[in-house]
């Protein structure tokens, strides 16, 4: 698959805008094909929910998006794609005669694939002339944000088309979960199915709201689980002799009544009183709302997971540096400050974003340790654009910052958009002086400057050795093409009163 794929998506709701977004993000373009009348309202939901996490998860980010279109069918979708998706309801004729559409009008090397939570492969390809492309790649809601997708092949599946469509989903930042065996309801849906089942049970045995089995998810097991798993968590729990340990300790309490092991009839008064604890339990807060809480608390856990470089953390921490690789040179595009407000315009733009809610103190504006992340951001750009890249660094070469002076000169407000661009003062071989403005994208007003002082390093040694090869050019090359720019008023100053 190239950088820039044509993805034909049909179904246009939860699952497949959620497709749609993960995508565009990532630069590929999309036609999305869906009979609702109010499709594009609701990608343009979806998208903007997943914008704002993005923004969230991986600020300065600054891959261009792919283009959105909404096709006036499915063969339309489908025709000219080079990846096609079917995200429709659980109706396994519908998918059937859907995917028999899709088959007729992508080209014949073009892999399909169904986002069934369960529905076996096998059956969904019966009226397709090519089952041979039909694969399943189950994503997990938020598609944007959760990073997992499981893989499933059927009987007439070819490995081909099984490893294409991994290789997709590994490119925009998902971890692939192959199902050795197609089976109903592939691996995380049995899990969750059973955990529902018994959740329904308690409801309907009037042992526990649906507030309460919340509760005892999100404040317990849900936690560990998060980034552990069932069997690591459990492994834990055996102490220093480990699984085999426990399975001997608890293995006995599998014998005992805990579960039902089949479902509640979903009887009328059951629905009515899982659905009126349900509508207590969100307390009025609307869908959206729900759904902005959620993307914050997975972002907030996700980020946390990076920077264990652990479970879905170490995923994300790949695909934004993957991403990172793939900005345009410089780092951020190139038009997000007016070109007239720069002081050269030669100068790098080296971040670009909006500001988070998150980022805003008890002040009402961007809290001042943001500020700094931006100018570290802006200064991993420059570092990236000479060559420190993860080949660079893995030789034990890289830079250290050694000093930084920061001004600031006006305030950030949530959502404004920003951007810096970065002037190099001098570049000495070992040392690497640099003086960040940050501005305001609509009228590049500067809201602060900061000035920093690099060393190059060899990182095994813990001493400062003069860079070498490209790295070494890339430096000279720059401060040269800088060396002619007036220099900052505020360069060399120092924390004083006047």
């Amino acid at each position: 698959m190239s950088a820039r794929d044509s993805i034909g998506l049909v179904g246009g709701g939860v699952i497949g805008a959620g497709w749609a977004a993960r995508f565009l993000l990532d630069g590929h373009d999309c036609a999305v094909f869906d009979p609702d009348p109010g499709l594009a309202r609701k990608l343009d939901a979806v998208l903007a929910n997943a914008r704002r996490a993005r923004a969230k998860l991986m600020p300065g980010v600054a891959v261009p998006e792919g283009r959105l279109r909404i096709a006036a069918s499915v063969a339309d979708a489908a025709a000219g794609a080079s990846f096609v998706v079917e995200s429709l309801p659980e109706v396994e004729d519908l998918k059937v005669r859907v995917l028999a559409e899709i088959d007729a009008a992508a080209a014949p090397d073009v892999v399909v694939a169904s986002s069934t939570s369960g529905l076996l492969p096998t059956r969904l390809a019966a009226g397709m002339a090519h089952p041979e492309r039909l694969v399943v790649g189950h994503p997990f809601n938020p598609v944007y944000l959760l990073p997992l997708v499981e893989v499933c092949g059927g009987e007439r599946t070819a490995p081909a088309a099984l490893d294409r469509a991994a290789a997709l989903y590994g490119q925009v930042g998902l971890r692939v979960l192959r199902v050795r065996k197609e089976v109903d309801g592939f691996v995380a849906d049995r899990l969750l199915e059973a955990l529902w089942r018994e959740a329904l049970w308690l409801v309907a045995d009037g042992v526990a709201t649906t507030e309460e089995i919340d509760d005892a998810i999100r404040y317990g097991a849900g936690l560990r689980w998060s980034f552990m798993g069932t069997f690591l968590t459990y492994r834990l729990a055996g102490g220093e002799a480990g699984m085999r340990h426990f399975l001997a300790q608890f293995g006995p309490a599998l014998k005992l009544p805990w579960t039902k092991l089949v479902a509640p009839e979903l009887t009328d008064a059951l629905v009515d009183r899982v659905s009126d604890q349900s509508d207590a339990q969100a307390a009025g807060a609307s869908i959206r709302d729900l759904e902005r809480k959620r993307d914050d608390c997975l972002v907030a856990v996700l980020s946390g997971l990076r920077g264990q470089d652990y479970a879905a953390g170490a995923v994300v921490a790949s695909h934004e540096r993957a991403l990172r690789g793939r900005e345009p040179a410089g780092g951020a595009a190139r038009d997000t400050l007016p070109q007239d407000t720069l002081p050269q315009d030669t100068l790098p733009q080296t971040w670009a974003g909006a500001v988070p809610p998150d980022w805003i103190d008890y002040n009402g504006h961007m809290t001042e340790h943001r500020f700094l992340q931006c100018f570290g951001e802006a200064t991993d750009a420059l570092l990236r654009r000479i060559g420190v890249d993860a080949a660079y660094l893995a030789t034990r070469r890289s830079f250290y910052t050694v000093e930084t002076h920061i001004m600031h000169r006006g305030e950030a407000r949530e959502g404004e958009a920003l951007a810096v661009d970065t002037q190099v003062l001098g570049a000495d071989g070992k040392r690497l002086h640099l003086f960040h403005r940050l501005r305001r994208a609509g009228d590049g007003t500067e809201l602060a400057s900061a000035e920093q002082m690099l060393l190059h390093v060899d990182t095994a040694a813990g001493r400062s050795v003069a860079a070498e090869g490209a790295v070494r050019d890339a430096m000279a090359a720059l401060a040269r093409e800088h060396a002619g720019m007036e220099r900052p008023e505020a360069a060399g100053r120092s924390v004083g009163v006047r």
